[in-house]
Order: C-alpha cells, then structure tokens, then sequence
C-alpha cells in the first residue's frame, strides 16, 4: 500500500502522563495528594520521557465525583493548593520542556456552581436557561414522572425533580452534577472565557470531559427500551454525538488554535469511525484526537460494567484494526490508552498480576501499546506496572460512586443470590475505577512513600514490592522498559508515528502482532496475550535476525525454522528483511 502523505505535527509525536492529582503525592501530610506534590515529582515524570502532562480536574468542588463536579472553574479545590500553585506547575512543566494540559469538564457543572444555584432560585433567574429544565410527565394513574426515559449514567433517572419550580433538571450523570444548557449562547460564551482564562496563564491545551455530550437531539425523546430489567433506558442515542456537536467543537477548535493548543476529546457511546473523523480529521479544525472505549468495554456485559463478558484476541484484533488503518487512511488521530482514572489496572484485567508474570505483562502491554500509530497516554502507575486492589478487599472498603452505586443495587435486587453478588465482587476487583485510584507507589515506607498520614483512600498492599524506587534507573525494570520504548518510538518517529500498520495473523488466538511500515522499512511486533509458551508461525516472507531486534521484554528472541517459540507475556519488536 501507498505511503500517504505524511502530516506532521508536535502533538502526534508526544507522550502523556495522567495524573489524577487525590493519589499522586501528598506534599503536605493531610492524606491528599495535591500540586506541590507534583511539582515535586517532576524530574521523574521528565526521566519517563514524557513531553505532555495531563492533570485530571484541580478546580474548586464539593467532590461528589472526585472534582468532575465544579462549582468554579477558576478557582482551585483547597486540598490541592491555588492558582499561584498551578502557575508554578505550569512553570515547572515547561522550564523541563513539558507541556501541561488540564482537564475541561464541561458538558455538566457542580449543583453548587452560582450559575446553577442563580438557575434554581427563579424559573425567571437569567441562569435558568443555561441548564436544561423540563416540565413533568404524568402516567393514567395521575403519578409525576421525569419528563423521558433516560436513565443516567450510574443509575436511576437521568432527571432530578425541582419542587420548587415543579420542574425537573437533566443530569447525565449524579444528580449533583446538572447538564449545562449548550443551545444557550451564554453557555458557550462562559466556556470559551474558561478556556482562554487557563490557556493565558500557560496551560497548552485540554482533555475535554464526555465533550459529545453537549449536544443533545431536540425535544430530548424517550429513548428505545433496550433493558427490560430496568425502568430507565440509555439515552445516549439522544445525548452523544448531537446535531450541533461540531458546530460547538469548531469554536472551540478555533480558540485552540489561536494558542497552538493541545486538544483531546473523552468520547463514549460512539464507534462509528466517520462520525469520530468528523471531530478529528486534519483539517476539520475540531479536536486533535479523541479518546474511545472500545478496547475498555471489550470484556463489559450486556447488565452494565460490573457484568461478566470474557474478551477474546479476535475482538481486541478487529478493533485495532479498525482504528488503526481508518485513521492512517483518513487523515485522523488515535488515542492510545488502555488505563486512565475511568478504568482499571491493564496487568490484573487482561494479563496476569501473579508474583512470576506481572513485570512480563507490564512490558508486553507497552509494547502492544507504544508502538502503534497515535499519541501515547500513560496513567500514573502503569510504568511501574501497578496491579489491581486485591480481591480481599471488601467493596465497602471501595470510594467510587460508579462501584458504590452498583454495588447497592445489587444488594437491593438480589438480596439473597450470595452467587451473583460473589460474581459481581469479582468484576469489580476486576473493572472498578478505585483500581486506578489507589495511591500512587513510591517506595516501601508507610503509606507507599505517597503521605506520611493516613491516605483518602487505602494504599494497595503490593507497593512493598511495586515501587517507584526499586525501579528508576533499574535495568529490567518496568520503569526502565517503558522509558526505553518511549524513546524508542521517538528516535524511530518515521516507522511508529507516521508509517502503515498492517495487522498479522488475524485469527491467531494467542499472539497480537503487528507491522509499521514507512518507506520500505518495516518492523514486526509481535506480543503474546498468555502466560504460557505460545508457537507462532511467522508470515511468508517475514525473516528475524537476532541483531535486528529493537526491544524484547526477554533476551532476545527465540526464532528457528520460521516459528517463533513465544514465552508467557513476551513482546518484541524487530526490523525484517
């Protein structure tokens, strides 16, 4: 196949590093982690090799959903620190030649924003219009209900009555978290305002929370009734990917462009390809990229998260596929994540975290990952190969509303079936976003090295031996392999960043392996998924030379008579003649 035009740019070649900034590292003693915290671990984050730094929600909230509820968007939630502390991050950031990028929510607000608050005060309050209200429906038997069927994201309606005002207000999500009113021009106005606020005072762009959620169908129909269980339905039919969502992230597009600002856009509930092209070609102006689910939804089940579907490597294969080539072939962008604050650990969920194969699986999956075509995002944790919250650990014990919420309707409805709440118990180990929350792991002192006091939430038990400290500058180490691919990609940018991807061996249940193609050359991947011995045929006409290797998470590679005799979780990566 033709090498397309290749369309450089700085933000396909970065790195990002996500900090969900509760757990990261607590300068102060309370048990938070917050901005000095960061500051101070700066220089490591810079010895990854990471170029751009993307701190989840800092702003001012009342915490209902871990600052994804903002009652002020220039302000900063106190636990964290302030706005003078945010400019010495930013400082930081780029005084180490990184780049800081803050997380934009804004498809909802904090019920204790002013705008929500001015809103609810009056039906004649200038800020009413700026959230979404509707009148109530009545059933035969005279009975109030919310104005559709829409359920929200973590149960219940997606409506919350206003006595008040014998009004109902949209939430999406926790009834705390009200969707704001984008058909509004004063909405979109403020937003705008917000993003040049922080884009003045040097932050380089912004991860956009659910951002195509905020456009929403007209008249706000019943949705299909897709779950018989349940009295609400999903609405996202109605929600995402509305009729004036690129109209909206055009302007918003233009703004970025002013500042040579970073953009990638948190979009679920969409795999249709044309449609996140629309947001994200070269040249529409839009988003620089977006993040989309369908590799952490692959082993999701038809009853919601925290239901059981086994995932198999020709899934996982068709959706990379997918996404590789349709991007490569249409002038887009991916994403390449598969942890992040939303979801759990990726050793633990689709590896192994045993004693003998989570440091091979750690490696495998970045090799996987890096080496694909798209701007790589590492979540705090993975390049130390942090594991899962162990079974042992009661839910009560958990903090996250999506698990606490799920977990109580679970009780509720099936009180006594002790089999499927063991069933459940097990996909929350597995699934839950606490996974990803647990206090970053820097050393084997109390408390991972994270606070010398008592953490917000309980420190996983297997920092004493997965820690930061026993891993920098550490041969054979997580860390070590991770920075070593990192650059890697960048000192082969060509071949990882703008060659073809051609996926191998398609309906191999066992190896993922993959070939990057630029201008003749071409390098292999090849990852095995299992933790045992795999053999793997290798493609007609593809030869490996042990001097032609670039990485291997052994040493070396074992290839005799064209079959490679794979170990438990190895990955490699190798020109071919």
């Amino acid at each position: 196949m033709a090498q397309p035009t290749v369309k450089r740019a700085w933000w396909k070649e970065s790195s990002v590093y996500q900090i969900y900034p509760a757990s990261f590292k607590d300068s102060n003693g309370d048990g938070v982690g917050d901005i000095p915290g960061i500051i101070s671990k700066l220089d490591y984050i810079k010895a990854l090799g990471i170029d751009i730094i993307w701190c989840c929600p800092i702003y001012k909230s009342p915490q209902i959903d871990m600052g994804y509820d903002i009652s002020d968007y220039k302000d900063i939630h106190a636990p964290y620190g302030t706005v003078a502390d945010v400019e010495k991050l930013i400082e930081g950031c780029h005084s180490r030649g990184m780049k800081f990028l803050m997380d934009l929510v804004v498809n909802h607000t904090s019920d204790q924003h002013k705008w929500f608050q001015e809103a609810k005060s009056s039906k004649d309050s200038p800020y009413r219009d700026w959230y979404i209200w509707k009148k109530p429906k009545y059933d035969a038997e005279g009975k109030r209900q919310p104005p559709n069927n829409w359920g929200a994201v973590w149960g219940g309606s997606a409506w919350e009555y206003d006595e008040a005002s014998d009004e109902y207000y949209l939430h999406i999500f926790a009834p705390e978290q009200p969707d704001l009113n984008w058909e509004h021009p004063p909405v979109r106005d403020a937003v705008h305002d917000i993003m040049r606020f922080w884009l003045d005072k040097g932050a380089d762009g912004f991860r956009l929370d659910v951002i195509n959620f905020i456009s929403k169908v007209p008249g706000l129909p019943d949705a299909p009734i897709t779950r018989k269980d349940q009295v609400y339905q999903p609405g996202d039919k109605y929600f995402a990917c509305g009729p004036r969502l690129h109209e909206y992230l055009l302007q918003l597009g233009n703004i970025l462009k002013q500042y040579n600002a970073f953009s990638v856009g948190e979009m679920p509930s969409v795999q249709d390809p044309k449609e996140i092209l629309n947001a994200v070609a070269y040249d529409r102006g839009e988003l620089n990229m977006i993040f989309n689910f369908e590799i952490v939804d692959m082993d999701i089940g038809k009853e919601g998260k925290f239901s059981r579907r086994p995932w198999t490597m020709p899934k996982l294969k068709g959706i990379v596929d997918k996404w590789q080539n349709f991007m490569i072939d249409n002038d887009g962008w991916n994403s390449l994540y598969l942890e992040n604050h939303d979801q759990s650990r990726c050793v633990s969920r689709w590896g192994s975290d045993l004693p003998e194969f989570r440091t091979l699986a750690a490696k495998m999956f970045a090799t996987f990952l890096v080496l694909q075509s798209g701007t790589v995002f590492v979540y705090q944790g993975q390049e130390i190969g942090m594991i899962n919250i162990p079974i042992s650990r009661p839910v009560t014990e958990y903090k996250d509303l999506e698990t606490l919420n799920a977990w109580k309707e679970l009780l509720e409805r099936y009180p006594n079936d002790k089999e499927r709440q063991r069933i459940t118990h097990e996909e929350i180990q597995l699934k839950s976003r606490d996974n990803a929350r647990t206090p970053m792991q820097w050393n084997t002192s109390k408390y991972a090295g994270f606070s010398t006091a008592e953490p917000w939430q309980r420190e996983n038990e297997s920092y004493h031996d997965i820690n930061a400290e026993s891993q920098i500058g550490v041969k054979g180490s997580v860390f070590q392999y991770w920075a070593s691919i990192l650059a890697l990609r960048k000192s082969h940018k060509d071949i990882f960043i703008y060659g073809n991807f051609k996926l191998l061996d398609v309906d191999h249940e066992d190896v993922f392996a993959y070939t990057r193609t630029f201008e003749g050359k071409t390098v292999i991947i090849v990852t095995n998924f299992r933790k045992r011995p795999v053999k793997w045929s290798l493609p007609q006409k593809i030869t490996i030379q042990q001097d032609q290797v670039l990485v291997s998470n052994y040493d070396g590679v074992s290839v005799a008579d064209e079959t490679a005799s794979l170990r438990p979780f190895e990955a490699f990566a190798a020109f071919v003649n």
